[in-house]
């Protein structure tokens, strides 16, 4: 798939048609070889593509106008059903658009379907999926990441131009990672979370996954804005993501980061436990240097509480957003109940699968009388001062440069292996560890991005790398010119899994 620029272009041109163009990648999306596609309406797909061909005939031209493009399954649409990756969603459909949908159509972007998800996002590697195992298009014996796994499967394979993903504590930029795509998450409140199933509101943030840091711009200049239905939208003045991306290709020869400070955190440095990742990383840094930029050791001191916090707020959260589903209003209603009390049961018991459940007893547990100062209390201090660190690390350097995740993607069916150096608690779940680079960011509420930078070796050399760069608030225009800039030095984005070998 080109990237977005290059598509536009090719179909201005006429050298391909809008309609010619969805009816090719919806056989893909029918076919789901990966098991990355939860739904698919090919009527109104095809509607869509001949609105945009009109438009585009007119001599009308907009970013996104014509672009195929996929939801995760937990923004609702209307004709598209929202499972969110769960039984008892099974055969919901909304009788509106999430407002991220609904801008996204505006611009002309033609969905192809909703994209697989770990059950309410829930999950690092999609396999909590109800409707099946999702792949990693680079290696099929290998998570895609989660749990936005099945939009990054899907860019990464080329059958959309670029999908939306939600990101809670990583779920944008790992699965984007360990798929060999890029993927941002915005600062919260950036993007409005009206319409999306809701899993950790204080947390969950919607965001683009696609080819490359300027087509994320691209996307991001459609979803972002002020939402009045969404209370914590932000105001802020509306800015083009890509403005700064412009020009790039121009500066690369001239050392066009000398004036930039880029933090390593010794804290992610020493919790890389795959020599893989680690030589990735490491030829990333020096290229930012190549370009200019200083690089300095920085530290996070709480970042070892991050990972505990995260997964006491979270399941906190997460056990009084998903209470709504009791059988009553919508979704799925256990029909051998005989008493409410059954009802609740019943329909739970049925509807949600282990992972879920394991979260909402948790969350419900850290929640109750006589635990909510000893655990959740505790955590909502440790992410002030998880916040509390990086705002001062952003004085001593501009933005932050780490590995996406510490090890590459894992096979399926397994946990993620720390190797013999591993230090970590031996209770808790690989899988949930293996969100320490990404969660930080999700606790502070700040912008980072995921871009591809290397593959592993021996028998993961079909295993892609991802090196993320993290800033302040709103500092979604430069980080994007940041991450755009080793885009425009280094190929690692342009690779689709059927061209390496």
């Amino acid at each position: 798939m080109q990237d977005i620029r290059l598509l536009r272009k090719s179909l201005e041109t006429k050298k391909i048609g809008v309609l010619e163009l969805v009816t090719e990648l919806l056989q893909k999306f029918e076919d789901n070889s990966l098991g990355a596609v939860l739904c698919v309406n090919k009527d109104e797909s095809i509607k869509q593509a001949k609105e945009a061909q009109k438009k585009i005939d007119a001599g009308i031209s907009e970013p996104l106008l014509g672009v195929p493009c996929a939801h995760k399954d937990v923004f609702v649409t209307k004709y598209w059903k929202t499972t969110a990756g769960s039984r008892i969603l099974s055969d919901y459909f909304s009788p509106f658009d999430a407002t991220v949908v609904k801008k996204i159509a505006q611009s002309g972007a033609i969905c192809l379907g909703k994209s697989s998800c770990d059950e309410f996002a829930m999950g690092s590697a999609n396999q909590n999926c109800a409707f099946g195992t999702c792949l990693n298009p680079w290696d099929e014996n290998a998570i895609p990441g989660g749990s936005s796994g099945g939009s990054a499967a899907l860019v990464g394979a080329g059958h959309a131009s670029f999908a939306t993903g939600t990101d809670t504590g990583g779920s944008i930029r790992q699965p984007s990672a360990m798929c060999g795509v890029t993927g941002m998450k915005p600062t919260y409140g950036l993007v409005s979370r009206w319409g999306i199933v809701a899993y950790a509101s204080s947390l969950d943030q919607a965001g683009p996954i696609a080819n490359s840091a300027y087509d994320c711009g691209l996307v991001l200049n459609a979803m972002a804005g002020f939402d009045p239905r969404d209370s914590t939208s932000q105001k802020i003045d509306k800015v083009d993501y890509c403005e700064l991306m412009n020009g790039n290709k121009e500066k690369a020869g001239n050392r066009p980061l000398k004036d930039l400070v880029l933090g390593l955190p010794k804290e992610y440095l020493a919790a890389i436990y795959s020599e893989d990742v680690a030589f990735a990383f490491e030829e990333a840094v020096r290229t930012y240097e190549k370009l200019g930029a200083t690089v300095k050791e920085v530290s996070l001191p709480h970042t070892k509480h991050s990972v505990a916090a995260y997964y006491v707020i979270a399941p906190a959260e997460a056990s009084s957003n998903l209470s709504r589903f009791d059988g009553v209003k919508f979704g799925h209603r256990s029909s051998g109940a005989t008493t409410l009390d059954e009802l609740y049961i019943d329909t739970r018991s049925e509807g949600f699968g282990a992972e879920v459940k394991r979260r909402i007893l948790v969350g419900s547990f850290v929640l109750s009388h006589g635990y909510y100062d000893a655990y959740y209390n505790q955590a909502s201090k440790v992410r002030r001062l998880v916040l509390h660190d990086f705002e001062a690390t952003f004085k001593a350097c501009d933005f932050l440069l780490c590995p996406s995740s510490p090890v590459v993607a894992w096979d399926i069916g397994t946990q993620p292996d720390f190797g013999t150096s591993f230090n970590g608690p031996e209770n808790v779940p690989k899988e949930y560890l293996a969100d320490l680079f990404t969660v930080g960011a999700s606790l502070a509420g700040l912008p980072a991005i995921s871009v591809p930078c290397g593959f592993g070796k021996g028998n993961l050399s079909r295993r892609p790398i991802g090196l993320q760069v993290i800033g302040p608030h709103f500092s979604e225009q430069r980080i994007l010119q940041i991450a755009d800039m080793f885009q425009t030095v280094t190929n690692w984005h342009t690779l689709k899994p059927f061209e390496k070998t």
